[in-house]
């Protein structure tokens, strides 16, 4: 088992003495990154199959992005929303002639545009649907994740992030994921629905994919009780799937077919994370007029929301993912993913099963959720030169960033099988 270097530990040793405690890494130290290989401080390299939860889709560093950065950094960095600026408006444009809105509203960070989106429905249930004041309700899916503020952890099943953090947020209701007839029953039952918050696949949850057509069939309960669809992206979008969104009905997508999922275009879609390429820390939530109209000046706001830098920097990041086909990519790559580990899966004690869509997949530990044994897997495989980390105990995900090869995808699953096989009976 790899032990820490002198310097690693004195880096783990001061974020264990001055930081709070709100993580548990790997104990690994990382120093520099570039496409899918990060270092450490000691020089060793590594694969990196999480991508700061998708944040890395474009690669560590990529130099278009980070040209774009530095580029605006010398210029203007921050004016705040008090005065205009030359990069917001064509930020925004690009944004919704990208993703086909009207508008978009440029935040920070995943929990934060969350946030924004709740807001922006409860507003318009108020105003156009006529839900009396106070009274709206949003849907939530059990199991879900949407970040950690004291709102979203409200309507979280997750005891670790909802304990003694109350009293809670009022205004939710939880459904089963992937349950139509559940969703239906509590659209029927309750005329003060405003909105059902939904991620196309469950990330955190260990990358539950529902069934095929959950999302158009939500979509049209959605629509049918004139409630707003709201696709939480955030993980999902920006290539990751095999699609520029998992959702796909705001894209253009070449195939239409998408292997058989209906396209579905949400009412408000929440990004984050891969929008910068994980140079920069941008959210967006994005609505036609008659949704995103309902914000007025004073009712929301940032001050760093669609900043110069975040603005260059998102497009950069955006305009990496066409030039470099990442959607394609993280398609064909993921079906070899899956196909590689499933023949590993077939003849393992160990591995139950992989599941995912494109480059967004988890295998399930032959264990419970409370063992030891896929962090134990995660710390091997560090050792073999590869970077994974646990999900809900015995779950362990792999999101490479999306410009990796194929040599380098077959070369991370001998790497993957190889540790495997060493915890086989």
């Amino acid at each position: 088992m790899q032990h820490a270097s002198a310097s690693a530990q004195k880096a783990m040793d001061l974020e264990n003495k001055y930081g709070a405690h709100n993580y548990h890494p790997l104990p690994v130290v990382l120093e520099r990154g570039e496409g899918v290989y990060v270092w450490d401080v000691d020089g060793k390299k590594y694969y990196d199959f999480l991508s700061a939860y998708s944040a890395v889709n474009q690669g560590h560093c990529h130099p278009e992005i980070i040209k774009a950065m530095n580029e605006q950094s010398q210029k203007l960095t921050l004016t705040s929303r008090a005065f205009y600026n030359d990069k917001l408006g064509p930020y925004e444009a690009y944004l919704s002639s990208y993703f086909k809105y009207d508008k978009a509203l440029p935040m920070n960070t995943g929990a934060e545009a969350v946030e924004t989106a709740l807001k922006i429905c409860r507003k318009w249930a108020y105003e156009h649907k006529n839900i009396p004041e106070g009274q709206a309700q949003i849907i939530v899916c059990r199991n879900n994740f949407h970040g950690r503020t004291t709102t979203i952890i409200s309507f979280s099943n997750d005891a670790t992030a909802q304990a003694n953090f109350g009293p809670y947020t009022p205004g939710f209701i939880m459904v089963d994921y992937d349950d139509i007839p559940a969703l239906k029953n509590a659209l029927e039952q309750n005329d003060n629905i405003a909105g059902f918050l939904v991620e196309p696949i469950q990330g955190e949850a260990g990358v539950y994919v529902p069934a095929a057509d959950y999302m158009a069939q939500a979509a049209a309960l959605c629509q049918k009780h004139n409630v707003l669809l709201i696709a939480d992206e955030v993980q999902t979008g920006i290539a990751r799937t095999g699609r520029l969104l998992a959702t796909c009905g705001s894209c253009d997508c070449p195939k239409k077919d998408c292997s058989g999922t209906p396209e579905v275009k949400p009412d408000l879609l929440i990004l984050g994370k891969a929008i910068s390429g994980g140079v920069y820390p941008v959210s967006v939530v994005l609505a036609n007029k008659h949704i995103m109209d309902v914000i007025t000046p004073g009712t929301h706001g940032s001050t760093f929301g669609g900043n110069p830098v975040a603005a260059a920097v998102a497009m950069a990041a955006l305009d990496v993912v066409n030039k470099e086909s990442l959607a394609d990519n993280a398609e064909q790559l993921g079906n070899l993913f899956r196909e590689l580990l499933n023949a590993y899966i077939a003849k393992s004690n160990v591995v139950s099963l992989v599941r995912g869509k494109g480059l967004l997949n988890a295998i399930v530990i032959n264990d419970t959720e409370d063992s030891e044994t896929a962090w134990s897997i995660c710390l091997r495989l560090r050792d073999h030169g590869l970077l994974a980390k646990p999900t809900h105990g015995n779950i362990i995900r792999f999101a490479p960033p999306l410009v990796i090869t194929e040599a380098q995808l077959r070369d991370c699953v001998s790497i993957i099988t190889k540790t495997l096989s060493a915890f086989e009976n």
